[in-house]
């Protein structure tokens, strides 16, 4: 018989059943040990990185489940306790450990509110979990109604900066509807928030997370520091639901390579190489909304490194675009059927977007 002590955590009264009882795989890295001579994981003893033409001393080795090194340089950047953060491959993987862990499949649902990120979408569908698709407000809010829109969802996923609109919800109503759903985790997706101004005390609510027990923010490496190809991200929350998340986590989440190159990107160099570049795309981001908006497009307020531009003559823009070796990215959604999301970049090419427009 399940005891009370199983389920006095909010993380273990909206966990699957099953996983109260699962005892997570122990790993060799999860294990520990200390020695000279390790033949506990079935290793090879050759280090061969060299044939990928890097030279990275343990890659024969089984890396740690979650990096120290990674996550103290993670918390330290965030301002988040170390307890309360997860490292996987970026936030995809954070959505659907999330999802495995809390929904119960052909039951339970997600709520999201688009147009948004697909991917909450596709991953609950993947899982046989049901989506409470609603839609955010004409200027990009979440509803007023929001409460009686939820109904039964046991997730709800809220983007902030959005994508692919760029705009921003105030951290204000964020925590209102945090307050407002204490029975439920409410995960807010902050794969852009250092295009904020000021983002640590604006609008993201990781200095949040002490407070309430139903909050998971979601962030990347992908974005910001340049390392979408790492495939790093974290998922931050109390430590009963990131204990909870550990019980269905892949044995070695994070590569190797991956945790040097991400730990050395969240220290104090690459934290400011990361401010510079950031400071560079946003500037190129005004000249090329300028461009756009001179050229007749309706364009959003940017707060990722994107903007999400409306054109009357959609089918002309994309044609040109095509035409020129432009990739960009068009919508099937409705509200997004006469939009172009042209992301931030450097400033050769920015000036080459520029005077496409102009010829056009």
């Amino acid at each position: 018989m399940m005891t009370q002590t199983f389920v006095n955590t909010l993380a273990q009264r909206l966990a699957r059943p099953e996983l109260l009882d699962l005892k997570p795989y122990q790993s060799a890295r999860r294990i520990g040990g200390q020695g000279d001579i390790w033949i506990n994981a079935n290793e090879s003893p050759y280090n061969n990185a060299q044939l990928a033409g890097v030279s990275i001393e343990g890659v024969n080795r089984y890396p740690e489940c979650q990096p120290p090194a990674l996550i103290d340089a993670y918390a330290q950047y965030s301002q988040v306790s170390k307890d309360c953060i997860i490292a996987g491959r970026g936030a995809d993987e954070a959505i659907e450990l999330l999802i495995r862990t809390f929904c119960i499949p052909g039951n339970d649902s997600i709520a999201c509110f688009g147009p948004t990120y697909g991917m909450y979408a596709i991953s609950a569908q993947t899982f046989n979990v049901g989506v409470n698709a609603l839609r955010l407000t004409e200027d990009y809010q979440l509803p007023a109604d929001i409460s009686s829109q939820v109904g039964s969802s046991k997730i709800l996923f809220i983007c902030n900066p959005n994508n692919p609109t760029g705009t921003v919800i105030e951290k204000n109503t964020l925590e209102q509807v945090i307050q407002q759903f204490p029975n439920k985790l409410v995960v807010v997706d902050e794969a852009y928030i250092e295009f904020c101004s000021s983002f640590q005390s604006t609008y993201s609510v990781a200095d949040l997370i002490d407070k309430y027990e139903n909050l998971v923010v979601l962030r990347t490496l992908s974005k910001a520091f340049g390392l979408a190809g790492a495939r790093c991200g974290f998922l931050m929350a109390n430590p009963d639901i990131c204990e909870m998340v550990m019980r269905v986590i892949a044995p070695y989440p994070v590569p190797l390579p991956v945790s040097e190159i991400a730990t050395n990107a969240l220290s104090p160099s690459g934290i400011k190489t990361m401010q510079s570049q950031v400071m560079s795309l946003k500037q190129n981001g005004v000249r090329l909304s300028e461009a756009l908006v001179s050229y007749g497009a309706h364009v959003l307020a940017a707060n990722g490194n994107f903007v999400l531009a409306q054109f009357v003559d959609v089918e002309q823009v994309q044609q040109a675009l095509a035409k020129h070796g432009v990739v960009a990215r068009a919508y099937n959604d409705p509200r997004l059927a006469n939009c172009i999301r042209f992301s931030f970049t450097n400033t050769q090419e920015t000036d080459y977007l520029i005077r496409l427009l102009d010829s056009i």
